[in-house]
């Protein structure tokens, strides 16, 4: 939903009249994304499927309590990660992370992020990428996927983030940076021993 007039209508009807048709319309054109950004940092479709499910039911309740919404595509990304950390929290578990260098030079910009994630789509297999990609720490991964899953704009990602563009863009170059290292890393094992993949 990139319409920020039919968002605010559908606001408007959803905190005015708590149209639950409105919330419908608003859970059709999310529903995909927050599914993925969730899928992405827990261990099932199954969890994920329940979790989206959550976040959509809060996100509701929110809503019909008529509180101050200037940006529903934030409220949404922040209450599934509000979600996701309950859900931790509840069951006791954390979510791995893989630590990797956090160094970072003055030339990060999204042209070099795009660039890199083009040329990994052609040289990877996807299904290698996504299993790096949620090996990253939950930060890194979520501005990838937000980024280059659901094609969020930095400004976008900061008003979910809670941060400014230019630290989303700080974070971004870093997360492709550690979600390359890791894949070179995999790659790299893999060359060495080349056994391993026939077994």
């Amino acid at each position: 939903m990139r319409s920020r007039l039919k968002e605010k209508f559908l606001l408007f009807r959803i905190r005015a009249k708590k149209d639950p048709e409105a919330f419908g319309a608003v859970y059709d054109a999310y529903v995909k994304q927050i599914y993925r950004f969730i899928y992405f940092k827990v261990s099932s479709a199954e969890q994920a499927e329940d979790l989206t499910s959550e976040a959509f039911l809060k996100a509701w309740q929110y809503l019909k309590e008529k509180r101050d919404v200037s940006n529903l595509q934030a409220l949404l990304y922040s209450v599934a990660r509000s979600v996701v950390i309950d859900h931790y929290r509840a069951t006791n578990c954390v979510p791995g992370t893989v630590s990797l260098d956090e160094s970072i030079g003055d030339d990060s910009t999204d042209v070099a992020s795009e660039k890199f994630l083009k040329d990994m789509e052609t040289k990877f297999d996807t299904t290698l990428v996504l299993e790096k990609l949620r090996g990253l720490k939950d930060e890194y991964r979520d501005v990838v996927i937000m980024r280059y899953l659901d094609e969020m704009s930095t400004g976008e990602i900061a008003a979910v983030l809670g941060k400014n563009a230019s630290n989303v863009r700080v974070i971004l170059h870093r997360a492709t940076k550690a979600l390359s290292a890791a894949i070179a890393h995999d790659r790299q094992r893999t060359l060495d021993n080349p056994q391993e993949d026939k077994e």
